[in-house]
This record gives C-alpha cells, structure tokens and sequence, in this order.
C-alpha cells in the first residue's frame, strides 16, 4: 500500500509543486541526486571513479509537455558527453525518452537521441535508454531496436516485473542489444507484471541467467569502464547478487563479462566490496533541478526511506 501511494504521488503535479519546496524532501533527495548541475554530477563521477567504481549520468527529466525542453535536454546530454570525454572519465549516460519528446513527437525523439548516439561514439562512450512504464514499453523498444541497427554503442533496459520480460528479452539478445536488467520500479496492474515481490525476485534470477549465459560468449568490461557488456545485473538485493556470482562461478563465466550497476546513495559499501573483489560496477548517476519523480520512486522502494523522510518533516 505504501509503495503504491509513493508511486502515485510521483505522477501528481501539484504534489511535486508541493513536495518539491519541502526543505527536507530537498535534503533528502541530495541523498540520491548527485546535485543540480552538470559541474556537481562531474566531481561525483571524480570521486567514484577514484575508489575504482564507473559511472552513468542521467540529467533527470521526463514527460517534457513542449518540443523545447526536449531539444535542452538532448543539449545537456551532449554537454555532459563533452565533459565525459575531456576528463577521461569513466562514465557513459543514461536517457529516457519521454525526456527526448517521444510523446510529443516520435520523429523529434529519434533525432534527439540520435544526436546524443553520434556523440557518445565520437567521445568513445555508451548511451543507455533507460525504461519507463508499459505505455512505452513497445515504443522505446521499437526505438532502441531502431537505433540499434546504426549505433552499436547503445542499449536498453528491461524490467523484471512485467510478465513480457523474457520475451522482450530473447528478441533484444538476439539483435546483440546490450541490456541492464532491472526489478521495476512503476505502478503496473497485475494483468502487466507479477504483484508478489516473491515472483518479482523469482523471476529476476531466470533473467539474470539468461544475461549471464549471453555475457559468456560476449565482449569483456572495456578497459575504460565507458562502454559496458552486454549483460549488466542492477541489483541491490545482496541474494540477487550472491545468486548471480555463483551463477556465474558454475558457468565459467568471468567477472570481466558481466557488470553490477547500483543506484547512487544507496548500498555504497557494497559497491566498493564488489569492485575490491575484481567485479566491474557501474554506479546510476543522476542530477538536474527534476529530481521529484526520481526520488518519489526511491521513497517507494524501500520503507527505510520513507520513515526517514518523514520523521524528517517533523524535526525542527
């Protein structure tokens, strides 16, 4: 009930209008957005590249309502492109499309995104579009599939509740798309995706196996940890985790051919304890003044973070 009132929320404006000018909500949220400009996701990227950890930066927004807040947003993509490649960091991005315009204009997206492809090539680097809810699903697919057929620098990501996941899955494997494979994080009725965390989770370790059966034939972590593999477990559930490595130890599949991918602010430590054991992690990013909806989300995957949000509301 409670993460499903979080994730209704997210949807509301007049919540975030509220919400949003809330001081702790905003210190909260620094929590998991790494700031409000480009400059302060760049010196987060610096610091976890430092303790051996890669990167991918999402300058947050979504559901833009005009053509121009499509065209800024594919404009900072390729400012934070630029900054990626004259620091030499490790790092790639991460879009959603609905932040690229796809519900205003499908032919305005694909040249927003392939603006973004093209220079993430040239910078040497990796675009990731990222998933939304299943009024999108087939959409971005179709999309990325699309792109896919020009760019071999771009990959996508799919999600572990829906009952379609396998298939979506199978179909993107065999074009050699690269894939993170996530648990879900939307409101979707139980007709789209399983309803128990148990058949959520069950399902998440078949699809992982499956990744990890694909990365064994697949090309290893690159040296510059800006262009991942195809199989990219994102996870912070340490019994996925554990599941996936001793998959992969059974299978004789390396740690160079997989990846771990966390959510910025969250499981740190754990981050670090995995790249100290020689496995690749990439750490999600994100930064921008639309931070609500992100962080809504965050409020609705784990109660921890919801009693610290609201305790906060109530000290002085």
């Amino acid at each position: 009930m409670m993460r499903s009132s979080f994730l209704f929320l997210s949807r509301l404006r007049w919540a975030q209008s509220l919400i949003s000018r809330l001081p702790p909500a905003r210190a909260m949220a620094a929590r998991f957005v790494a700031g409000d400009s480009l400059d302060q996701a760049m010196a987060v990227c610096r610091t976890l590249n430092g303790r051996g950890l890669n990167v991918s930066i999402d300058f947050l927004g979504e559901s833009v309502t005009r053509a121009e807040e499509a065209v800024r947003g594919a404009d900072e993509y390729c400012r934070a492109l630029e900054q990626i490649q004259a620091n030499g960091a490790r790092a790639n991005v991460s879009v959603k499309l609905t932040h690229m315009g796809l519900d205003l204009d499908p032919d305005l997206c694909l040249r927003n995104v392939q603006r973004i492809v093209e220079r993430a090539r040239a910078a040497g680097t990796f675009v990731r579009v990222d998933m939304e809810d299943t009024d999108h699903t087939d959409r971005t697919l179709a999309m990325v599939s699309e792109l896919h057929r020009e760019f071999d620098n771009v990959g996508t990501v799919l999600q572990a509740y829906l009952y379609r996941t396998e298939k979506d899955l199978m179909a993107l494997a065999a074009k050699g798309v690269p894939i993170r494979l996530v648990k879900g994080a939307y409101q979707e009725p139980p007709e789209k995706a399983y309803p128990r965390k148990a058949d959520v989770d069950a399902n998440y370790v078949r699809l992982a196996q499956r990744l990890l059966d694909r990365a064994a034939t697949g090309p290893a972590v690159d040296g510059n940890g800006r262009v991942p593999p195809s199989c990219a477990v994102a996870t912070h559930d340490e019994r996925m985790i554990a599941t996936a490595r001793a998959y992969a130890t059974e299978h004789g599949i390396s740690a160079d051919h997989f990846e771990f991918q966390m959510i910025y602010g969250v499981r740190s430590q754990l981050q670090d304890r995995l790249a100290s054991e020689g496995y690749a992690v990439r750490v999600y990013v994100p930064y921008g003044t639309h931070w609500y909806p992100y962080f809504m989300r965050r409020l609705a995957e784990r109660p921890a973070n919801v009693w610290f949000f609201v305790s906060s509301l109530f000290k002085r």
